[in-house]
This record gives C-alpha cells, structure tokens and sequence, in this order.
C-alpha cells in the first residue's frame, strides 16, 4: 500500500493519529526533504528510514518503488509541509500506481490554500487553485486568464517574488481587487492581511524584508 501523508504546514501538532500511526508502520517514508521530514519524526519519536522523492529525482526513482510495492511493501509519502501532489511531488507516483492497479490511499490533513481560502472570507464556491505562477515564460499569460476568472482564485508566492506578484495582479486585476495575503499559516507570526491589491502592495513595500511563504486569494472579478 502507498499512503500519501499530509504533515504539518507550521504547527507541529496538526498531524492525526492515524497519520503518526502510519509513518510508524510502514517499510520507509519517501520524503521531499528528509531532513524536514527526520525533524518531525523525531518530534513524535519515530525511528523510520526516510528516502528522498523531490522533483528532480522522482523520474529515476519511480521504478525501484513501483517494485518496492508490488514486493508488498508498505510506503509513505510525504512532502516537506501539507498535501502531497499540492504544489508538491507526488502526482507521478499517484498516477503510476493508478495505470499498475497498485492500491493507494490519502490521508486527510493539512492543506495552506484550503486554510487560506475558509479564512480569507472571500467567497469560497467555486475556486480556481493556480499553485505557482511560472517564473518567466507564459506568467503574463496565467495571470491575464487569472483576471477574467468570475471565480475566487488562489496563488502560492515566496517572500522574494511577493511584491512583483502584488505588482502584477493590479496591473491586470485592478488595485480595488478584493483580496487576502496569508503568510506563515498555523504558525506562531501567522498572518492573514484583507484588502484590495493596490493595499497589500503599500503594506509589504513599507515592511522592508519580506519574511514568510505567502498564499495569496484573490476575488473574482
């Protein structure tokens, strides 16, 4: 059995018992980072071979644990915070053991862009989940397509790239565009800023050093 595991997006107690149950069962755990994954196992005291699966190694890995499992091997997979195949690896793997008729399952847990959506108060029915908007080719394109959305849509952003992200959702959105800018989500400095864009932009260029991984939603129009 594969198990996708969701892990703690900040807080280190939002994991379920049946999560800490199953990272204690199997064979190994697969891990995005598996130095963020051994400092969380050994929070809860588990003792379990962590082997890296990240998206510069899942192609050559994919056949060794495709065999692992047909073997009758128990393995979970983990990414560094949240739902595995969220912005994450994981969908390679999902999709092979779907076309190999090997079983899976996912674990319910923690997800940043459903925190960020039920408590952004903009209107949750329907969303468009984007993740991450390309860094170079075809972001232009994403984000005018973005724009015309009559839906709530929601971005990932890092602290480095959050005020161009800002700069160009009012280029193309309007400044008096609705919004909410959520940073370091279940942790300690959690913050979840509601505005319009042209706001959020004043706000973070008067902070100076950005700090913080950012979930950005984002009104229909």
């Amino acid at each position: 059995m594969l198990y996708l595991v969701p892990t703690p997006i900040g807080d280190l107690e939002d994991i379920t018992y049946r999560a800490l149950r199953v990272l204690r069962s199997v064979d190994y755990i697969l891990s995005e980072d598996t130095r963020t994954t051994q400092f969380l196992l050994q929070h809860y005291q588990i003792s379990k071979e962590t082997r890296s699966f990240h998206d510069f190694n899942e192609h050559g890995r994919l056949p060794a644990v495709l065999a692992d499992l047909k073997s009758g091997k128990n393995i979970a997979l983990v990414s560094e915070a949240g739902m595995p195949g969220i912005s994450d690896p994981g969908f390679l793997l999902v999709r092979a053991c779907r076309q190999e008729d090997l079983p899976l399952t996912v674990l319910p847990g923690p997800c940043a862009l459903i925190n960020a959506l039920v408590g952004s108060g903009i209107p949750t029915e329907p969303f468009h989940f984007e993740g991450f908007l390309p860094h170079k080719k075809g972001r232009q394109t994403r984000l005018k397509y973005l724009s015309g959305l009559d839906c709530t849509f929601i971005l990932y952003e890092s602290p480095h790239r959050i005020l161009r992200c800002l700069e160009e959702l009012i280029t193309h959105c309007g400044p008096e565009r609705p919004s909410a800018v959520c940073r370091e989500l279940t942790k300690k400095f959690e913050e979840v800023r509601t505005a319009n864009l042209g706001d959020q932009k004043k706000y973070f260029e008067n902070e100076g050093v950005v700090k913080g991984e950012f979930v950005v939603v984002v009104s229909g129009r």
